[in-house]
């Protein structure tokens, strides 16, 4: 070596780096930068093809291109890496708006498995039709995240579990109610559970004392979740099924929909549901408060309630009744024209003896100042003497006036309260 390709390696001290240290150096970088470093010399010309972590998204391409073209420049890119790579591939990530050929997707996650992939997410492509899952898939012990977008998921027979998996997320997935049973229970550390518009999911029954966060947005009849003792975090968005109506099943005129949803949610602090399930909550019967008392839920959203409608009133208020520590209420409302009997809870409320004893913000979005909204943030101003603000907003026209909440009473001498119009 000369003396001037002596001083020329000190001074390239990143290139001779350890691996390690390289590919943690790449992988912070955006895949298309990270692949430019191969006009930087010869030694780098493949380093990129290495990486431990390959992601794709839009920060790839041009948003001049095509999902078809897409999907090209990927299939370019994944023959690269096919060809040069060594070692393993820990986390595969496909979030780029695009239209995948079948058979080469398929093989491409063929490989990953053989590679040693630990997070395989796939977000969001541009069709239609389910693709079928490569079936090495179950038999890869080592995944800890998966996210599966537009697939069939069927469990082989052979299928003894994800013994490391702590993240599952299933969108717009084709899998029937008791493979999606099976497939929760044998994931004995999963932590997180996210389920997105499900292909016709009749049930929903999570068993899985791990779980710590539950996401549910997706079409479905009935749900249980007996023995996730552990949940910290719950979001349930119901879609009723067979065009809005919401049915009831054999399961469900056998114990009570509140048992089988809160019986078991000691841990949780954070909750949100939506009105169609607040109405499925109810059934045919009303309970005055919780089956459990849900001693640590600091937070609670209500979407899409409809102050007018009885039932969801009467639901939204048992659950608020069961949450004596309740810090933050979020409460979204669609239009609605005042009712009687739902004020009437409201007035039931306060001559109870109820108070709010924790609440100290509250957020009310939606509202467009009839009677029956009005007389609910009367309500809350009257029984919480912690509240620090109460935020109003009205999406479809003028503010509320503050002028009409001046005169109530109001439990606490320093809460703010926010109008808004957007």
């Amino acid at each position: 070596m000369t003396e001037m390709e002596k001083q020329a390696a000190k001074l390239d001290r990143i290139s001779n780096l350890p691996w390690d240290v390289l590919d943690t150096i790449l992988v912070n970088l955006p895949l298309r930068e990270a692949a430019r470093t191969s006009i930087l010399s010869s030694k780098w010309r493949y380093k990129w093809t290495g990486l431990s972590q390959l992601v794709f998204d839009d920060k790839c391409f041009s948003s001049s291109l095509s999902m078809e073209e897409r999907w090209g420049e990927i299939m370019k890119i994944i023959h690269m890496v096919q060809s040069y790579h060594s070692g393993p591939i820990e986390k595969f990530k496909l979030a780029a708006y695009c239209s995948p050929n079948f058979s080469d997707l398929e093989e491409w996650i063929q490989y990953l498995m053989d590679k040693g992939i630990k997070e395989l997410i796939l977000q969001d492509f541009g069709f239609v039709k389910r693709f079928k899952l490569p079936c090495g898939i179950f038999s890869c012990p080592q995944l800890t995240c998966l996210e599966l977008y537009g697939c069939v998921f069927k469990l082989p027979s052979t299928f003894k579990g994800f013994h490391c998996l702590k993240s599952l997320q299933l969108t717009q997935v084709s899998i029937i109610s008791d493979i999606l049973e099976s497939l929760i229970r044998n994931c004995p550390i999963l932590e997180r559970l996210t389920l997105l518009n499900i292909d016709h999911l009749a049930s929903v029954r999570i068993h899985n004392s791990s779980l710590k966060y539950l996401k549910i947005d997706s079409e479905f009849e009935d749900i249980n979740l007996e023995n996730s003792v552990n949940l910290d975090s719950v979001d349930i968005r119901m879609i009723p099924m067979y065009g809005g109506i919401i049915t009831r099943n054999n399961e469900q005129s056998n114990s009570c929909n509140f048992d089988r949803v809160f019986g078991c949610l000691y841990d949780i602090k954070r909750l949100t549901l939506s009105c169609h399930f607040l109405q499925w909550l109810a059934g045919d019967q009303v309970q005055e408060r919780l089956p459990i008392v849900l001693n640590r839920l600091l937070f609670l959203d209500l979407k899409e309630v409809t102050l007018s409608n009885f039932k969801e009133v009467m639901v939204s208020l048992s659950i608020v009744k069961s949450c004596p520590n309740l810090e933050e209420l979020v409460i979204t409302v669609v239009q609605s024209n005042g009712s009687r009997p739902a004020m009437d809870c409201f007035t039931g409320l306060c001559l109870c003896g109820f108070m709010f004893h924790k609440l100290k913000v509250v957020r009310i979005r939606g509202i467009i100042g009839t009677r029956t909204e009005l007389e609910f943030i009367k309500v809350v101003l009257t029984l919480s003497p912690q509240l620090e603000s109460i935020i109003i907003v009205n999406y479809l026209g003028d503010r509320i006036p503050e002028s009409l909440l001046l005169e109530v009473d109001r439990a606490s001498e320093h809460v703010k309260i926010i109008s808004l119009a957007l």
